[in-house]
């Protein structure tokens, strides 16, 4: 390629000189009418103008192969550098190729944890939907058992009877006393509900409700002595079994319907001056049972 962009400037050289030597020898040209005295003499000068003219063309032709010969150093140092300029630009275009693929590798991945973090909070949000319903399920669950524990202490309540007679085992008369007393009856035959103190002779209601009560008294005659005891409630005395005979066995007995608070205390007491008799067979005995609740 050197060569050849040279080869055009080489033929315009060569014609300027054949240019100049044509218009030297047309200069030298010898009128016709000393043509003949000329003829005879050597023709010098375009000699000279031959030999200087291929002086110059070797002299430009030394210039151009110089010329041409730091041209194609210069052209092989350009060259390195294009290739080497070439391999760098190869290299660089291939660490783009990896840094794209590495991004798109990123993008991926981020693309990846987002999906991956929106599937977390959506498993976040279950769990704590999911625990909010423990809770209220927990709650729920609590009331229910709450509930069922009330109904269960209901139904135990509804259920309350009794029935107890004076004396534990044995035979024998109470009384008298000089005044009022509590008569305890300590051989209990049902107590459901737990409602009676066979310790204490209190009976006390567990819940609202109405309440029967009865009460059986004897004792064998007496002429100074009556039997006789009194249901209480609360301290007010309500009704009153009362016996009075000389000789033989004699007894009485009452009864009443009672409305009652939770915590009402109902009991016999034993009036002043009276005997009351009691033995294996349970002659003097205290009852009582809850007709329903109000």
């Amino acid at each position: 390629m050197e060569t050849t962009a040279c080869f055009p400037l080489l033929l315009l050289i060569c014609s300027l000189s054949t240019a100049q030597l044509q218009t030297e020898s047309d200069n030298d040209i010898i009128p016709q009418g000393k043509q003949t005295e000329s003829q005879g003499r050597e023709p010098t000068n375009a000699s000279h103008h031959q030999q200087t003219c291929t002086q110059d063309i070797n002299a430009v032709l030394r210039e151009m192969s110089a010329a041409l010969g730091e041209q194609r150093v210069e052209t092989r140092h350009l060259q390195r550098e294009n290739e080497a300029q070439a391999a760098k630009l190869r290299e660089l275009e291939m660490q783009k190729t990896e840094v794209d693929k590495l991004k798109q590798q990123l993008q991926a991945q981020a693309a990846k944890l987002e999906m991956q973090k929106t599937e977390a909070d959506k498993l976040k949000q279950q769990l704590q939907a999911q625990a909010a319903e423990l809770i209220s399920m927990r709650a729920r669950t609590n009331v229910t058992e709450n509930q069922v524990e009330a109904l269960k202490r209901d139904g135990e309540v509804k259920q309350v009877a009794f029935s107890a007679s004076l004396l534990a085992s044995g035979s024998g008369t109470v009384g008298p006393f000089n005044t009022h007393t509590t008569l305890v009856f300590r051989y209990v035959v049902t107590n459901i509900g737990n409602a009676y103190n066979p310790n204490t002779g209190f009976f006390i209601a567990p819940v609202r409700g109405a309440y029967h009560f009865e009460l059986y008294i004897g004792a064998h005659g007496s002429a100074s002595h009556a039997s006789g005891a009194v249901l209480v409630k609360n301290g007010e005395h309500i009704f009153i079994a009362w016996e009075h005979q000389t000789s033989g066995y004699g007894s009485s007995a009452n009864g009443a319907t009672l409305l009652l608070e939770v915590g009402d205390v109902v009991f016999l007491r034993q009036w002043v001056n009276t005997r009351i008799f009691d033995n294996e067979n349970h002659h003097s005995t205290f009852s009582g049972h809850l007709l329903f609740t109000i």
